[in-house]
């Protein structure tokens, strides 16, 4: 798998873009603006795109998309409305894409400057890159320290989370891409596949992300109980491969959140545990759905 050079190394034809961006979206707003300003400020020595996937938007979404097109020609629209999910629409944009090299993130986030040159840097030595994200910014604080993907927390590979990963279309297209079946963690899935079949996956910290949190302990809760749920489906499909349950972290876990109840008057404490819940809570309940322990 040969690697291309750094971004100040690599010839740019002018026809066709260095590098593409796939944005999938169902009903981005107020946020997809911000997403799209910023993507069209970075900075590259050549040409790239930006390929919004929308996946049933009816906010208006469609439409911002298409004033952006109007006074940007980098920005597009494609239609990845016939089947709702996250991983078709990424999948779609991708196959729409135009470059030898893919990027992803996500609507409602906003990517730093000079993230995508610093994917274009990345992939140069790698054919999966995983992004880090400032969880600061977008929540009023001052900027965190860049924070890559979890590498640990599920007992197997590290992996790259679909709102900030760069790859290779080579190979992306060899393992088909992501599951569309999956509609959460389909973004590790797709590193466990690329790593297992012998791609090279790296960590860039710089490669940054600005990432916005659900206001909220409910939002929050939800959003990781389904992720939570994804536990013991991908236990399922990579335990042969390795993969190991934890269950001495999870009771951990459970005790921590026990301990910690109390502090919930506290509103500043309520969100990590909300999310701490949320994922134990999701991983129980995906063990019964899918009749493998995971917790």
């Amino acid at each position: 798998m040969e690697g291309i050079g750094s971004v100040s190394d690599v010839h740019i034809a002018s026809d066709r873009p260095l590098i593409s961006v796939v944005v999938p979206v169902r009903n981005g707003l107020p946020w997809l603006d911000d997403q799209l300003r910023a993507l069209a400020a970075q900075e590259l020595p050549g040409r790239y795109e930006v390929v919004v996937a929308d996946n049933g938007s009816n906010d208006g979404s469609i439409q911002l998309v298409e004033q952006w097109s109007a006074r940007d020609d980098r920005i597009r629209l494609v239609d990845a409305s016939a089947q709702p999910g996250p991983s078709v629409a990424r999948n779609v944009g991708a196959r729409s894409a135009r470059a030898a090299l893919l990027a992803f993130c996500d609507a409602d986030d906003v990517v730093a400057p000079g993230w995508l040159a610093a994917a274009v840097d990345a992939l140069s030595g790698s054919d999966l890159v995983a992004g880090a994200f400032d969880f600061g910014v977008l929540q009023g604080r001052p900027p965190s320290p860049p924070t890559p993907a979890a590498t640990g927390q599920l007992g197997f590979l590290p992996f790259a989370l679909g709102a900030n990963l760069a790859v290779r279309r080579d190979a992306f297209e060899a393992v088909r891409g992501f599951r569309e079946d999956l509609r959460v963690g389909e973004d590790i899935d797709l590193s466990w596949r690329l790593q297992l079949a012998g791609y090279r996956f790296a960590v860039a910290d710089s490669v940054i992300v600005d990432k916005r949190e659900q206001a909220g302990g409910w939002r929050t809760l939800r959003a990781a109980f389904g992720y939570g749920k994804s536990g013991p489906l991908l236990f399922r499909h990579y335990r042969a491969h390795g993969m190991r349950r934890d269950t001495r972290g999870a009771l951990k876990a459970w005790l921590w959140l026990v301990v910690t109840s109390p502090g919930l008057v506290v509103p500043a404490r309520r969100q990590q545990w909300a999310r701490t819940f949320g994922i134990r809570a999701g991983r129980l309940a995906g063990s019964v759905g899918r009749l493998s322990f995971f917790p």
